[in-house]
C-alpha cells in the first residue's frame, strides 16, 4: 500500500508581491544598472536613468504608505530590538522564515530606497548652476553610487542565502509575485 494518500498537498502559493512592486524593483535595477554602466560626464543616459531612478523611489515612498499590505512599511519595517533578535537568530542559524521581507531585508530595502535618492539628488544637483562642476558634490555623488553598489552585493548575497536557507526561490518570487507559505 502507498503513503501518497496520507500526504498532504503541498499549500497553494500565497499572493505576497504585488505587480506594483514587482514593476518596480526590475525597473528600479535595471535603472540603477544602466546609470552604472554609463558613467561618462553628460552622458545622457545616465542622466536619464538616473531621474527614471530617482522617479522610481518616489513612487516607492508613496507606495509603502499606501499601498499592498506586504508593500507598506508599517508592515515590514522592523522596531531594533526585533531586528537585533533576527540578527541574532540569523548568526545561530535560527533564523524564522518571513513570507514578506525578513527584519534584515526590511533595512536593506530601506537603506537601497535612500541610498538610490542621495545618488539620484545628488546627481541632479550636478546638473544645477549652483553645482555645476563642483568637485565636492561630484566625489559626494561617485561614492553614494559606490555606496549603491556594494549595498546591491549584499541584497543579492542576502537574496541567495535565505533561498537556499528557506529552499524557496525568491527571484521567482519577484516575477510571479507569490511565494509558499
Amino acid at each position: 500500500m502507498h503513503d501518497d494518500h496520507l500526504r498532504q498537498a503541498d499549500p497553494l502559493p500565497v499572493k505576497v508581491w504585488d505587480p506594483l512592486i514587482r514593476i518596480f524593483h526590475w525597473s528600479l535595477a535595471a535603472s540603477v544598472f544602466v546609470a552604472y554602466i554609463f558613467t561618462e560626464e553628460g552622458d545622457l543616459a545616465h542622466e536619464v536613468a538616473g531621474y527614471i531612478a530617482l522617479g522610481l523611489v518616489g513612487f516607492r515612498i508613496a507606495w509603502g504608505l499606501i499601498g499592498t499590505p506586504y508593500a507598506r512599511f508599517s508592515q515590514f519595517v522592523p522596531r531594533p530590538a526585533v531586528l537585533a533578535d533576527y540578527l541574532r537568530d540569523l548568526i545561530r542559524r535560527s533564523e524564522a522564515r518571513h513570507l514578506g521581507h525578513n527584519p534584515a531585508g526590511a533595512v536593506m530595502v530601506l537603506a537601497l530606497i535612500i541610498t538610490v535618492a542621495a545618488a539620484g539628488v545628488t546627481g541632479w544637483m550636478l546638473t544645477t548652476d549652483a553645482f555645476w562642476g563642483d568637485e565636492r558634490v561630484e566625489s559626494l555623488h561617485e561614492a553614494i553610487s559606490h555606496l549603491l553598489m556594494v549595498l546591491v552585493c549584499f541584497h543579492v548575497a542576502g537574496v541567495i542565502y535565505t533561498g537556499i536557507r528557506h529552499r524557496e526561490n525568491l527571484v521567482r518570487s519577484m516575477v510571479t509575485g507569490r511565494k509558499s507559505p
